[in-house]
């Protein structure tokens, strides 16, 4: 194998490409990027005329994508190792299918694409660069492995009731009524109001910090390392003379950490 490697990236956003060349610097200091392109077409071109080793192909890009572009590639004597970049992860299948050594995903993630330099320099060793190379992916895996790295993450479920009492009544009650919670020693009080706008309050069994973990965290702050508040319920929030913080909810004076107070900066 010649001792000069080259490549071509092709992509159409300019800050990934700059992006992907310093860190191949970084990871591959012997790779040469012999030419940068904005869109397929262009790509073409640059690789036809320089015969890279290897082709960074974004598989989205105006003019000529990833994907067809590929595909003429491969009609040429010598084309490069193709790694795509994507961030859709239903052109896996057909990525490997266009021989693909492999693929980066959006935002490029500096150790994934260490694994990628490593499996172009066992390819380029070995002198496989065309579609008969003798190593066969595993295509269900790395569907499986690139569904997994691309898919958003879920939605977390927060509360929409708790199950609270009062004596030995049992209430359920909606979250979107609750004011605030305070913990006591063993339990913690839900306070709401009632029909005629007086404050109730209820106990669950469970403590606070059970409690905040399922809460959505854009509607309930903890202000005070025994209370949380319903943020859209606070009236006002005033400092004394000591600087001492206090939320106002339904004429309760519920104080705020120090360490809290930060939570109202721009409020």
């Amino acid at each position: 194998m010649s001792t000069r490697i080259t490549a071509v990236i092709a992509d159409d956003e300019a800050l990934l490409r700059r992006h992907l060349d310093q860190t191949l610097a970084e990871v591959w200091p012997e790779l040469e990027i012999v030419a940068k392109a904005e869109n397929g077409a262009e790509a073409l071109k640059s690789i036809q005329m320089l015969s890279p080793d290897v082709a960074f192909l974004d598989i989205r890009m105006p003019e000529l994508d990833g994907m067809n572009l590929a595909k003429q590639l491969q009609q040429l004597s010598h084309p490069p190792l193709i790694v795509f970049i994507t961030a859709y992860d239903e052109y896996a299948v057909k990525a490997f299918e266009q021989n693909a050594v492999d693929y980066l995903l959006k935002p490029l993630n500096e150790s994934r694409l260490m694994a990628t330099c490593e499996k172009l320099k066992a390819r380029l060793n070995t002198g496989t660069r065309d579609h008969q190379a003798s190593e066969k992916t595993d295509i269900a895996a790395l569907m499986n492995q690139i569904q997994q790295l691309s898919k958003p993450p879920q939605a977390p479920q927060y509360l929409n009731w708790v199950k609270a009492t009062v004596g030995e009544d049992i209430h359920l009650i909606s979250v979107s009524d609750i004011l605030f919670f305070k913990a006591g020693d063993k339990y913690v009080s839900v306070f709401k109001k009632d029909e005629n706008q007086a404050l109730q309050e209820f106990v669950i069994r469970m403590s606070l910090k059970e409690l905040l973990a399922q809460l959505n965290p854009d509607e309930f702050w903890q202000i005070h390392r025994s209370t949380v508040v319903k943020v859209a319920a606070i009236s006002k929030v005033k400092k004394d003379f000591s600087g001492q913080m206090s939320a106002y909810i339904a004429d309760q004076k519920l104080p705020v950490s120090r360490a809290s107070q930060s939570l109202f900066k721009g409020m």
